[in-house]
């Protein structure tokens, strides 16, 4: 029998996230507050739902992918009615987005209440990696729900990891994201470096990438910094600059100094004022040519992105 997967949050990742879950052999229903989205996947083979608490109802297992902490808060009361009224007692949600832990916690709260099982289990990569199915998966929570669950977390994640208790998917997340965006600065650093000594972006890029000095982002992200072009479907700035604010905090809690990060997140705040807020995030190297005073102009913009 197929288990029927339920997704609440189709944005940025969810809707990268849900087709390879479909490939994956999984039965999935999924919401989204956005009707557009539900159409587009709903084409692909997905099941609409009418809310987080008729998905929930319908599905074994339930995956959250959202934008803050207020729209967790109203999802897990939707998916707590319906575990009480459906009952659903004992169905595990896999919640993924980027959240602060208390926040998780207080959700895991309201989804326990109510005899369901909550794993902390936030992805890296961007939505570019999702597509590939390249995230990697840093599951926290009880180990019985992660082991009935791992399966299904393998179907949107290549790399699947018990990382410990709740909330240590999160701790773990920060890091990696500590590392991402450092990694997409100092990428951009590296680009415009190189075109204002006279070297071809897009060699750059080709050389570079595999070797030893390469990074994924390099890869992914310095691409689109070697085509001059940064325009890429539901991908913007807001994601990194609101889980900047989460990890600072987090280190603050602890009095851990993060002076790189806090270094290389200052070309994003350049980039947003600068008019790139919409654009993907390595709009970076645009905000760092016009500072090195050698930006490219608009007819070598490349409409090849990948």
């Amino acid at each position: 029998m197929s288990i029927i997967v339920g997704q609440i949050g189709l944005g940025v990742l969810g809707s990268a996230m849900a087709p390879n879950i479909m490939k994956s052999g999984f039965e999935l229903v999924g919401y989204d507050i956005r009707p557009e989205i539900i159409d587009e996947l709903a084409a692909a083979g997905m099941a609409r739902g009418e809310g987080p608490a008729d998905v929930a109802a319908e599905a074994d297992m339930v995956i959250t992918c959202l934008p803050g902490a207020a729209a967790l808060m109203e999802v897990a009361a939707g998916i707590a009615e319906a575990i009480t009224s459906a009952g659903k007692t004992g169905q595990i949600v896999i919640e993924t987005s980027t959240l602060a832990v208390a926040d998780k916690v207080a959700a895991k709260a309201i989804i326990g209440a109510a005899g369901g099982r909550m794993l902390d289990c936030p992805v890296s990569g961007n939505r570019i990696l999702a597509v590939k199915k390249q995230l990697t998966a840093f599951a926290s929570g009880e180990r019985g729900a992660f082991e009935a669950a791992e399966a299904v977390i393998g179907g949107f994640a290549s790399r699947v990891f018990h990382v410990g208790d709740f909330g240590a998917g999160m701790k773990m997340k920060f890091c990696a994201n500590i590392l991402n965006l450092v990694h997409n600065s100092v990428a951009a650093e590296v680009m415009v470096l190189g075109m204002k000594s006279g070297l071809d972006p897009q060699l750059m890029h080709q050389v570079i990438s595999g070797s030893g000095s390469s990074s994924s982002m390099f890869e992914t992200r310095g691409l689109m910094m070697a085509r001059n072009n940064y325009v890429h479907e539901g991908m913007n700035f807001s994601v990194p600059l609101k889980d900047s604010r989460f990890i600072s905090e987090h280190a603050a809690e602890l009095c851990v100094p993060i002076p790189i990060y806090q270094a290389a997140l200052q070309p994003y705040y350049a980039a947003v004022a600068q008019g790139h807020m919409e654009e993907d995030a390595a709009a970076v190297c645009a905000a760092m040519e016009r500072a090195a005073n050698c930006e490219r102009p608009e007819n070598e913009k490349s409409e090849n992105l990948f």
